[in-house]
């Protein structure tokens, strides 16, 4: 089995140092880290939730949990999710909270780029939100950015 160095050299070798960038990309795709943990916090009775939990497990980069709980205010309590941001569910990763219809994308990235923050927020229920689809409607919402002590900012505009 050839090392990393050893294939990207031959391939770049192979077809040109032009296509190194390729190559690498191709290897790192073909060792993938394996997946990450992430657990959801949910009523047992609320569809958009499960609805965003189908989201999240159509990313196969997440190996998904699902904690069904009656009260998951204690639950955001112990995260620190400041409750003027608090939504329906909550996920859990890498040290990260998620609270509510945070998009799959935004998820990935805050676990890739690991920022200092708590985790990322969608209060509220926005329409077209991930498990707030309604058709072809899509309101304007914020993903809000949080730090244990309750600093916030707009992490992204959706």
């Amino acid at each position: 089995m050839l090392s990393r160095r050893s294939f990207l050299v031959r391939a770049a070798a192979l077809a040109g140092t032009s296509s190194l960038l390729v190559a690498s990309r191709a290897l790192a795709e073909s060792t993938a880290a394996k997946p990450v943990d992430v657990t959801v916090y949910k009523s047992p009775s609320c569809g958009c939730c499960t609805k965003w939990v189908d989201h999240l497990k159509a990313n196969k980069a997440f190996r998904v949990a699902t904690r069904d709980v009656d009260d998951v205010d204690p639950v955001k309590d112990g995260l620190g999710i400041p409750p003027k941001l608090r939504s329906c569910h909550v996920a859990v990763a890498g040290g990260y909270a998620f609270e509510g219809h945070v998009p799959v994308d935004l998820v990935a990235k805050v676990l890739r780029e690991r920022p200092k923050i708590a985790g990322l927020a969608v209060p509220g229920m926005p329409v077209g939100s991930p498990g707030m689809e309604m058709g072809a409607r899509k309101d304007a919402y914020d993903v809000i950015a949080f730090t244990k002590t309750g600093t916030t900012s707009v992490y992204a505009k959706r």
